[in-house]
């Protein structure tokens, strides 16, 4: 009875990815590539590429391995203030990508109906109520809301808050998927009877066997209790710095010298806004790369949700999402 109560707890989720559970993974910067994309949606669950300041010719390949590794649908996360969005929109279309999801800030000008007229379906990030209402009325798809346990970029609200506050407003209207500190099954059931229409974790799979991340950064996250991963500081109100939460090391120094001294390049007048902002996004690209692709774990950024403390070792992505499902069970037969 309770396998079946949480498929039909499940039902829109999947019915939506095309998935056989509503899981869909988040997307990490150089870890969420073809391999682990793949494994999740062989798995069952619902891989998303992470094309973060990809260029379109790179993305076009990624997607094509990624198609070579699986037949089983997922979708491709693009950030919106990325110069060639259009463009890697366009490829996406070429290759039929199924699901698209804009993070990093209101959907610019024309893209949802450039996403949606090539036959997608479009998936938001809503760190608000306001928000979720304002981008159901601009025709999205989907929703995901993220709490500040999320790794990476985060907003200031937590994932149980966000939740109070969207799904009894928003669930009746298109599928709401939960993200943020969440490790565990029995979470994930109870945001299903809240009426989520599934969830997101990224943490929890960074370390998976599928995940190209270096040893050295997968043994970072298994040291690694909740209360190491911290937010990163805004030391200057004019740099519009989205915080970071990672693993606190000497990277996480840096990145406040980083911001002080394009801080000082603005005072100068040798940059502007917007290349003070791009410069601090590819600080942290550079440095997430340093970390999961080369092993730097005291130099590189360690970008982990505070999640982090329930990875313990590593695992293939089909038992972790096992072990969620069957936690998910025995906690509904328990409210049975």
């Amino acid at each position: 009875m309770t396998n079946a109560k949480l498929a039909s707890l499940m039902a829109r989720g999947t019915e939506f990815l095309g998935c056989d559970v509503a899981i869909l993974c988040g997307a990490m910067s150089w870890v969420s590539e073809r391999h682990l994309v793949a494994a999740i949606s062989n798995a069952g669950g619902f891989g998303v590429i992470a094309c973060g300041a990809m260029t379109p010719d790179l993305l076009d390949k990624e997607i094509a391995a990624t198609k070579a590794l699986t037949s089983r649908p997922f979708g491709v996360n693009l950030i919106t203030m990325h110069p060639q969005l259009f463009d890697l929109i366009d490829v996406c279309a070429k290759h039929e990508v199924g699901h698209v999801v804009l993070a990093g800030g209101l959907p610019p000008k024309g893209s949802i109906e450039a996403i949606k007229q090539k036959g997608a379906k479009l998936i938001c990030f809503a760190p608000a109520l306001a928000l979720a209402k304002k981008l159901a009325r601009s025709g999205v798809d989907a929703l995901v809301i993220e709490g500040m346990e999320a790794g990476g970029h985060i907003g200031p609200v937590s994932t149980s808050v966000l939740a109070q506050e969207i799904l009894p407003e928003m669930a009746s209207q298109l599928p709401v998927f939960v993200a943020g500190g969440i490790g565990r099954g029995e979470l994930i059931a109870g945001y299903l009877e809240m009426g989520a229409a599934g969830v997101q974790l990224g943490t929890r799979f960074a370390c998976a066997t599928e995940s190209i991340a270096h040893p050295n950064f997968k043994k970072a996250f298994f040291r690694a209790s909740a209360r190491d991963a911290i937010a990163s500081v805004q030391i200057d109100p004019r740099l519009p710095v989205i915080p970071v939460r990672a693993l606190k090391n000497a990277g996480t120094e840096a990145f406040t010298a980083k911001q002080r001294e394009v801080a000082n390049l603005l005072d100068s007048g040798a940059v502007d806004m917007g290349e003070a902002q791009l410069q601090i996004e590819h600080y942290w690209a550079g440095a997430l790369r340093r970390a999961v692709i080369d092993g730097d774990v005291e130099g590189g950024s360690l970008m982990a949700g505070q999640s982090v403390g329930m990875v313990a070792k590593e695992e293939p992505v089909a038992d972790i999402i096992a072990q969620l499902m069957d936690e998910a069970v025995v906690a509904l037969e328990r409210r049975a």
